[in-house]
C-alpha cells in the first residue's frame, strides 16, 4: 500500500497553540508509525502574533489577511495530492467558508475537528472592532460539507450531528510520558493553589479571586497562589504575579502546584470546553477542583478522582479540605492520574484517531 498523506490546516505554527498541540500535533508520531505522511499549513507567524493579539495595528492585520488568503489558495491548488485534508477549527480567520468548500470538492477527504462552542460569538478584546469580519454560523456550514467531523466532547458532537451524521468524539488527550506525577505534597512548606491558562481565559481564574482571598485570610503564609499563562496578570491581595507559559518548562511548572483549580461559568461557551486544564493537573498527579460544567462532570467523579465545586462556599470548603489533608491530596492526585492513563492518554486515544482516518479513506 502506498503511503497515505494528510494536509493539516490550522491557524498557528507548530507548538504555538494548546488547541493544536493537544488535538493533533502530539499524534504525528503515531500517524507516521501507521503509514501516514503529513504536511502542515499554518497562517499566523510569530511576528503576526504580536500584531494580531494587540489593539490597533490594522495595517499589519490587513497585510496578514492578504498573505493568509494567498496561502490558502495555494493549499487548495495542491489539495489533490493528499488523501485527507484535516481542518482544525477553521481554514481562514474570517467568516468565509470558501476554502472548506473548495477542499470538499477535491479528491481528498475533508475531516473537520473542533473543540469549543465556536458557533457562539467569541472575539478577543484586541479585535473587538473587527468582529464584523467573523461569522460564527460558519461552523455549521463547515460541518455540513465535511466527510467526517471529530468533536472534543459529547456536547459538541450533539451540535455537529444536527448537520452531519458522521461524527466521532475523541477527547483532549495528555501525553503521560511527558506529564509525570507529582511526588511531593507541598512546595517549600506551603500549599500552592495554581491555575494555568492564557490571556484570553484569565477571566475564568478571576471568578475564584474572592474565594482565594478567603483562603488567604484563613491560612495566611501556609498557602501561596500561582498563575501560569498570563504574565500581565497581577493581584496584590493574593501576592500573584502571573508567569508566562513556556513550552520547555510547561510540565515542570505545573508541578509547582499542590492543588489545581479550573473555575468556569455555567454558560453555553463553557459547556463546549474539553476539560484541558483539569486533565493537565490530573495527568500530573495534582489534586484537582473543577466547576461542574460540561465535560468536567464526565472527567471527575466528585471525591473519587478529584472534586467538583459549585458556588463560593463549596469552593471554599473543598479547598480547605485539601489544604488541611495531605493524604487526601495524594489520594485524589493518584486517582486523577489513573483516570488520565485509562481514558485521556495519547496511548489510549491515538488508535481511535487512526481508526477514524482509516474509516474515512475506506468509505
Amino acid at each position: 500500500m502506498s503511503q497515505r498523506r494528510i494536509l493539516f490546516i490550522a491557524p498557528h505554527r507548530p507548538n504555538r497553540s494548546p488547541s493544536q498541540r493537544y488535538r493533533f500535533e502530539q499524534f504525528h508520531d503515531a500517524l507516521a508509525a501507521s503509514g501516514y505522511d503529513y504536511d502542515y499549513s499554518y497562517l499566523i507567524s510569530e511576528e503576526d502574533d504580536k500584531a494580531l493579539y494587540s489593539k490597533g495595528n490594522l495595517t499589519k492585520k490587513a497585510q496578514m489577511l492578504a498573505r493568509s488568503f494567498k496561502l490558502r489558495q495555494e493549499d487548495v491548488k495542491r489539495a489533490d495530492r493528499y488523501d485527507i485534508i484535516f481542518v482544525q477549527r477553521e481554514a481562514f480567520m474570517t467568516g468565509t467558508t470558501l476554502f472548506e468548500r473548495k477542499f470538499a470538492r477535491c479528491k481528498a477527504k475533508l475531516v473537520y475537528y473542533f473543540d469549543d462552542s465556536i458557533w457562539l460569538s467569541n472575539v478577543s478584546d484586541a479585535n473587538r472592532s473587527l468582529n464584523f469580519l467573523k461569522d460564527p454560523r460558519k461552523t455549521a456550514r463547515i460541518i455540513q460539507v465535511s466527510d467526517h467531523v471529530i468533536a472534543g466532547n459529547a456536547y459538541l458532537a450533539d451540535y455537529a450531528l444536527k448537520f452531519n451524521p458522521k461524527v466521532s468524539v475523541i477527547p483532549t488527550c495528555i501525553d503521560t510520558k511527558r506529564y509525570q506525577p507529582k511526588v511531593h505534597c507541598e512546595t517549600q512548606g506551603k500549599v500552592t493553589i495554581g491555575w494555568t491558562g492564557s490571556i484570553t481565559t484569565i477571566q475564568h481564574f478571576k471568578r475564584a479571586e474572592q474565594v482565594l482571598l478567603r483562603i488567604k485570610e484563613k491560612y495566611g503564609p501556609k498557602v501561596s497562589f500561582l498563575v501560569i499563562g498570563d504574565p500581565s496578570f497581577e493581584h496584590e491581595g493574593l501576592a500573584i504575579k502571573g508567569q508566562a507559559w513556556n513550552a520547555e518548562t510547561e510540565t515542570e511548572d505545573l508541578l509547582l502546584m499542590d492543588i489545581g483549580i479550573m473555575p468556569l461559568p455555567d454558560d453555553e461557551w463553557s459547556k463546549g470546553k474539553c476539560g484541558f486544564k483539569g486533565l493537565q493537573y490530573m495527568g500530573s498527579g495534582i489534586p484537582t477542583i473543577m466547576s461542574p460544567v460540561g465535560v468536567n462532570t464526565e472527567i471527575v467523579q466528585d471525591g473519587v478522582n478529584g472534586l467538583l465545586a459549585f458556588g463560593e462556599d463549596e469552593w471554599f470548603d473543598k479547598l480547605c479540605s485539601l489544604i488541611e489533608d495531605a493524604s487526601l491530596r495524594e489520594t485524589l492526585g493518584a486517582a486523577g492520574r489513573r483516570t488520565v492513563e485509562e481514558k485521556y492518554s495519547v496511548e489510549v486515544n491515538a488508535p481511535k484517531r487512526l481508526e477514524v482516518f482509516d474509516r474515512v479513506l475506506g468509505e
